[in-house]
């Protein structure tokens, strides 16, 4: 029993090894999806706020989404990475910022 509990965690601790940059974009890639798709539908399609968050909402919870009316932005925070997005223009639609 020992043997196989000790070959598992050596399992997976080779497939973090191996799989570590995905995991480690992972943390970026939930907020700026919420950010992006919650400003899509706010201000491109023009959804109300509460259908827009439940639009975005995932398996793991985002710890802040705030939506800047005025300025047409959107800030998303999830797994402690911080991504925001504004509205550009008519044709061109929400993008990311840097």
């Amino acid at each position: 029993m020992k043997r196989l509990l000790l070959m598992l965690l050596l399992l997976l601790g080779a497939w973090i090894y191996y799989e570590r940059q995905a995991l480690a974009d992972f943390t970026g890639i939930l907020s700026a999806y919420s950010a992006k798709e919650y400003c899509s539908c706010r201000f491109v399609m023009g959804f109300d706020a509460p259908y827009c968050r439940a639009y975005v909402r995932q398996y793991l919870p985002l710890s802040r989404l705030e939506e800047n009316t005025p300025a047409r932005q959107v800030t998303a925070v999830g797994l402690g990475v911080e991504r925001r997005a504004r509205w550009q223009s008519v044709r061109e639609g929400c993008g990311l910022l840097p």
